[in-house]
């Protein structure tokens, strides 16, 4: 599984054109790297002490800061280390064919992980907090709240850097979710409940197919635009691996690098989002007064967000009047979103909710004026009201359709309040990502350029499983699904490899394919384990 495991006579002959992985970094390129590091550390600092400093937050204990300074690191060096992992899958094509150097290409795939991240929607980031236990989500800024952050984090980059160093082309994604299920699990069985019911099975699902799934697209998709690329463009020269260390025809290399820029921003938009939620949960538990609302909203949202509340209350009471005798509001909702069961009391809950929401805003006049005591238990129930409609609308509850587009119109202003990222988290989690890809990035490259093929990896093979991973990973963006760009750039190649009847190296699919089926079970055991010990500490 490591370099040395591959026995000689599988791997791909030496070739006159294999690039020259083994240049080390200059001086120059180490302060550059260094540079930056301290740059985007205290940026993080600055912006956010001033941050605390404009919300009026009394600094009376310091504690919230370690805190916060310790679960930022462990979340930047999640995104830094998904850097070196995973981006080392999108310059393996061009560094194969020449296109670009080695130096040149890790650098390029930096800055452009930068961007995608700076330029990301944020709906990925909102997707993978909602697997999270909703009581632990409520309660992120305490103990549990930590040791949920901290235990998945931290099992998360174990995975990967195991993984890493024994070269294996792994998902961070699925790492991820997995150390997500693992919390869940762990932390419903620590409070008597059944494993099942600690996770959010239905968005679990919807996340787990795109994962599944995006393996498969990537090595038909891959294959079959090989093929059509062989019958509809005739050049023989797209078709062979290069024979000497020198670019190809101009055209093909703009192609390539084209693709390689694709997959590399795609990669910063959709996996550089995963850090910046748990960044912004982490920041919501330690700073509420800062971060738990946006205190960006305009003035003249706050009266529209009252009447729309207060008009949805009262449909919902006429449809489903509360009973006398009906628990906490809060408490109904808390139930319904972690089971997803259909209680009667969940509409009447919601309509009470919506109002206290309401005659809060309108209390305090604006986001800026909720008081500290108040604010948290304001976030938490915008929160709560906004999981409850998603969860509706998923189960298709009938309601008039008046009643359901007021509901659609309250759920945006709610998430327009609760889940926003301000753009200093953004530029950090970029730094992270791409000094990340600056980093260990030849072991991957070796296995994805080398080791899945028993051939040098051909121009339009690699034009080919770059062009299907950065359309597979820009469309789950876009649907804001977190999928694996490991997954789809190896998996495509693959497909190439065997649509150009090359040959696949068994041993490599094989420990490629263990990785992949292990990556989720280890991972929901590492961060349980990790989580049942973290809540003593």
């Amino acid at each position: 599984m490591a370099e040395n495991s591959i026995p000689a006579s599988s791997r791909v002959s030496p070739l006159s054109g294999r690039p020259n992985l083994n240049h080390g970094n200059g001086r120059l390129s180490r302060s550059v790297f260094l540079l930056l590091l301290v740059a985007g550390l205290l940026f993080a600092g600055i912006n956010l002490f001033s941050d605390v400093e404009d919300a009026g937050t009394p600094v009376t204990s310091y504690t919230p800061f370690l805190l916060l300074g310790l679960a930022l690191v462990i979340a930047l060096g999640f995104e830094f280390v998904n850097g070196f992992h995973d981006t080392a899958n999108a310059v393996a094509t061009v560094i194969y064919t020449h296109s670009l150097s080695p130096g040149t290409a890790v650098v390029w795939s930096g800055l452009c992980n930068f961007l995608g991240v700076l330029l990301s929607s944020g709906v990925v980031a909102f997707g993978i907090i909602s697997l999270l236990p909703v009581e632990l989500i409520l309660q992120a800024g305490s103990g549990n709240g930590f040791a949920m952050v901290y235990a998945l984090l931290c099992s998360a980059i174990i995975w990967n850097l195991g993984t890493w160093y024994l070269g294996l082309p792994s998902s961070s994604s699925h790492t991820l979710i997995g150390s997500i299920i693992g919390v869940g699990v762990a932390n419903a069985l620590l409070h008597g409940r059944s494993g099942t019911s600690g996770v959010d099975w239905d968005q679990a699902l919807k996340v787990g197919y795109a994962l599944l799934l995006s393996p498969a697209v990537g090595f038909v998709c891959a294959a079959l635009l090989l093929l059509a690329m062989k019958a509809l463009v005739r050049n023989r020269a797209l078709y062979q691996a290069p024979d000497r260390a020198e670019p190809p025809p101009a055209w093909i290399r703009g192609l390539l690098i084209l693709t390689c820029t694709g997959v590399s921003f795609a990669h910063g938009s959709n996996d550089g989002q995963k850090g910046m939620g748990l960044i912004m949960l982490i920041l919501v538990g330690t700073m509420p007064m800062a971060y738990a609302l946006n205190r960006s909203l305009p003035p003249e949202q706050i009266p529209r967000v009252v009447a729309l509340t207060q008009v949805t209350e009262r449909q919902l009471l006429a449809i489903h009047p509360a009973p006398s005798a009906m628990p906490a509001p809060r408490d109904v909702l808390t139930e319904y979103v972690r089971t997803t069961q259909n209680l009667p009391q969940v509409v009447p809950a919601l309509a009470l909710l919506l109002g206290d929401i309401g005659d809060q805003i309108r209390q305090y006049g604006s986001v800026e004026n909720i008081p500290a005591a108040a604010v948290t238990n304001t976030r938490n129930n915008m929160y709560l009201a906004s999981e409850t409609i998603k969860h509706l609308q998923s189960a298709k509850i009938a309601l008039p359709e008046e009643t359901a587009r007021n509901l659609a119109a309250v759920k945006r202003e709610l998430d327009s309040a609760t889940r926003f990222i301000p753009m200093w988290v953004k530029v950090v989690v970029a730094i992270a990502l791409g000094l990340g890809t600056m980093v260990g990035w030849r072991r991957i490259v070796i296995t994805v350029g080398e080791r899945i093929g028993k051939t040098h990896l051909t121009y339009a093979q690699g034009a080919s499983a770059e062009l299907v991973a950065m359309a597979t990973i820009g469309a789950a963006d876009a649907f804001g699904l977190p999928v694996s760009t490991t997954h789809v750039l190896s998996s495509g190649v693959a497909g190439t490899m065997a649509a150009n009847r090359s040959g696949l190296q068994l041993a490599t699919l094989r420990n490629l394919a263990l990785a992949w089926v292990l990556t989720l079970p280890i991972s929901v055991l590492l961060s349980g384990l990790l989580y049942a010990l973290f809540i003593h500490l």
